[in-house]
């Protein structure tokens, strides 16, 4: 990722003038300067090329004089554009007097801002403003070592995204905002959304995305965590990309925390119960540490906060040197002085050494606000592909902890279960043999699990339409393999509950 030329961020367009965002908004769609619109300019290898911060290609495909090209070059490319040419296309002077635009030389303009046109999961044409050079796709890539600098939409950003329950809410809370992305998502379905950051600047550029996005303002706070809410304050749905890098010091605000090790992860997670409301969830993308001499599903464990169901996905592991290299990539430390690379290094490794930690986590934290006597806390290991969005498969998850917690084995087999759609049987084993060593059942959908069953558990997940009860389907299976009734009655229920603990079946009442 290659470093920004600039040494100093530059001054940001006004966030009081809807009116000019408005007509910047309106200017830019009818440009198509659109997700979609860029795609069909620029071709999917050029596409693809600007999210690896490679320029060259998508200035080959903007060497004409159309109204896309030449935004492309000045907000994508961060090219000074003649002043001429802008004019036709946007309303120059008001974007100048509002500093979204900046003059650049006699007879040029060039953009102060990143703006990258981000399509909504309902086809809506957004706008993600980020500092120079600094959008995923950008010009510059994720390179400045600037300390305050604002970020664009990354992976992380869209994982978060994809995975957030998205039912109707009154209120949601977008903490550590950044660039406001995940507040634009909540504002789709939140009648109130409120928005923090420890940067102000971090602030200011939310209020210009969700602006230029079209979409109600944030109330905007600025602050550490929870400091910025008030005590009494709840919320139905929080989300949170927090600065999770576990680093020796915090030299970049947007990604390293300031606390030691994964405090700041811990603190976050545990300190979000209060925050929520009755059946409210909170979710947040995190690292943690594998510690020597302890198991790293115990650790998320002691973070949950009392009084929530929980579910945490590691996604992703790596080793001290693997974690280390990637995020001093990140800050473009290896494009400069080899001393000082090796020394920044060296510190990263004595702080994990000096922690005992052996490797780093990366996952989902998933926490659900219940009355539950005793809640339900899963910590598994998923490093395998799945289908965003994930929002959907969330929510039935906790629907199904609160079904399976309400049913003991006497309520499964008076229950009516039905197959999830896009699951499918595999049968493995020698070729040509009568029968198969063992049956896998496969989602193609959601988590995309597999879990192996016997021929009873096949048999029965096949039956299941919601028409019979589990007792009735089983009674049937009894007689047509011949085996007491009775007995396949005392040791099904396990395995329904785990077919529906994972999400092969669901209840059909």
């Amino acid at each position: 990722m290659g470093d920004v030329s600039h040494t100093s961020l530059s001054p940001l367009p006004s966030s009081d003038r809807a009116d000019v965002a408005a007509r910047l908004r309106d200017a830019l769609l009818g440009a198509s300067f659109t997700a979609d619109g860029l795609l069909d300019l620029l071709g999917a290898p050029a596409y693809a090329a600007l999210a690896r911060s490679e320029t060259v290609p998508a200035l080959r495909a903007t060497r004409g004089d159309t109204p896309l090209e030449t935004l492309v070059r000045l907000f994508l490319l961060q090219q000074p554009v003649p002043h001429a040419r802008v004019a036709d296309v946007l309303p120059v002077q008001d974007c100048l007097e509002s500093g979204w635009l900046t003059r650049a030389g006699a007879d040029e303009v060039a953009a102060t801002v990143d703006i990258r046109p981000y399509g909504g999961p309902g086809g809506e044409d957004w706008f993600i403003v980020s500092d120079l050079g600094c959008a995923v796709g950008g010009a510059g890539g994720i390179g400045s070592r600037e300390e305050g600098v604002v970020l664009g939409v990354g992976g992380a950003s869209t994982t978060l995204a994809g995975i957030t329950v998205r039912t109707p809410v009154s209120s949601a809370l977008d903490l550590g905002t950044g660039s406001g992305i995940q507040a634009l998502h909540a504002a789709q379905h939140a009648t109130r959304v409120t928005a923090t950051d420890l940067n102000p600047r971090a602030l200011h550029i939310t209020a210009l995305t969700l602006a230029l996005s079209g979409a109600p303002a944030a109330d905007l706070r600025e602050g550490s965590l929870f400091e910025p809410i008030a005590d009494d304050e709840t919320y139905d749905l929080i989300v949170s990309n927090p600065p999770f890098v576990i680093s020796p010091g915090a030299r970049l605000t947007y990604r390293d925390g300031g606390m030691g090790g994964d405090d700041l992860c811990r603190t976050l997670v545990q300190q979000a119960g209060d925050r929520l409301s009755d059946g409210g969830y909170a979710q947040f993308l995190a690292n943690w540490q594998h510690v020597e001499g302890e198991e790293w599903q115990d650790r998320l464990r002691s973070w949950v906060p009392r009084g929530c169901d929980a579910w945490i996905v590691q996604r992703e592991v790596q080793d001290v040197t693997q974690y280390a290299e990637l995020w001093l990539r990140d800050a473009g430390d290896h494009r400069g002085d080899p001393a000082e690379y090796q020394a920044r290094y060296d510190a990263w490794l004595d702080e994990f050494e000096a922690r005992k930690v052996k490797a780093v986590g990366f996952g989902w934290i998933t926490l659900r606000r219940t009355a539950a006597a005793e809640p339900s806390i899963t910590v598994e290991e998923w490093p395998h592909s799945i289908e965003q969005p994930l929002g959907e498969t969330v929510r039935a998850h906790f629907d199904r902890v609160d079904y399976l917690r309400a049913s003991d084995d006497a309520a499964l087999l008076d229950g009516h279960f039905r197959l999830v759609a896009e699951v499918v049987q595999e049968q493995v084993g020698l070729p040509g043999a009568e029968d198969p060593e063992h049956v896998v059942l496969r989602q193609h959908r959601g988590m995309r699990r597999a879990t192996k069953v016997d021929t009873v558990g096949a048999g029965f997940a096949g039956v299941c339409d919601g028409t019979l009860s589990a007792g009735r389907i089983l009674d049937a299976i009894a007689q047509l393999v011949g085996e007491d009734p009775v007995l396949l009655r005392d040791r099904t229920p396990a395995q329904i509950r785990l077919l529906v603990e994972q999400g092969f079946l669901e209840p059909a009442e």
